[in-house]
């Protein structure tokens, strides 16, 4: 692929998006290297030589550029910056997938991604309207974590469910009606959560499986990124991914 973007800050409507700092950007030129456009490195980076010679492996060029950086106004201490090409990606429907209603945040988007590439789940997928998943602030916060999972959109979470009608649905509740370990183990699980000020509406709490995480009286919720760590990680060790 040859350097063709002419880079400025992003945009959700650019088909093309960054990798920001060195650990993202490495993630990416490891995993999936023919998406990269170009992989630009500022002279204050400390391994030039390292990145330099693992862009040329990848067959992926690497321009050293400190204006690059000003262009997309990147944080002071990134000196390494990946374009990429945004891609489509589809669900594996025989693995466990997490489902986020109407995420608003891009740190809170990125954690997640993070957590659940941790635990084993390598599917995610966000009901508009949502945070951009694209957003480098979004993949900054995974640390390239989105690179190893799948993940896809939908309108509604009706119309995910429609197109994975095998998995066993668990919404997460402040008035759910059963506590994680108490939920029998399930190959094809999804867990739902909903955004960071609502959660998820009346409607779930009607499905057969709604889940709460027990608290102290001294909270009202969880945060969001703290629940979804919590749930998937009970869910993936009843179900031995971890």
């Amino acid at each position: 692929m040859t350097n063709t973007i002419k880079i400025k800050s992003y945009q959700k409507e650019f088909a093309y998006s960054y990798t920001s700092g060195a650990y993202a950007t490495i993630e990416l030129l490891k995993t999936a290297p023919k998406l990269l456009d170009c992989v630009y490195v500022h002279s204050q980076y400390r391994d030039i030589d390292g990145i330099t010679a693992l862009c040329k492996a990848k067959e992926v060029p690497c321009i050293r550029s400190d204006k690059a950086f000003s262009s997309v106004n990147q944080k002071e201490n990134s000196y390494v910056l990946g374009v990429f090409r945004k891609y489509v990606n589809t669900l594996w429907d025989n693995e466990p997938h997490v489902v986020l209603v109407n995420p608003s945040d891009m740190g809170n988007l990125g954690t997640i991604i993070r957590t659940i590439t941790g635990m084993n789940v390598k599917n995610l997928a966000v009901i508009e309207p949502a945070a951009d998943i694209w957003h480098p602030k979004t993949i900054r916060a995974s640390m390239g974590a989105l690179f190893h999972i799948r993940h896809a959109s939908f309108h509604s979470f009706e119309e995910y469910a429609k197109a994975y009608p095998k998995h066993e649905i668990f919404p997460f509740m402040l008035e759910g009606e059963y506590a994680p370990e108490q939920i029998t183990p399930h190959n094809l699980f999804t867990l739902v959560f909903g955004n960071e000020a609502t959660g998820l509406d009346a409607r779930f709490r009607q499905m057969e499986h709604s889940v709460k995480i027990p608290l102290t009286d001294k909270i009202d919720s969880f945060n969001l990124a703290s629940a979804v760590s919590i749930g998937t990680y009970v869910f993936a060790r009843k179900n031995g991914l971890i």
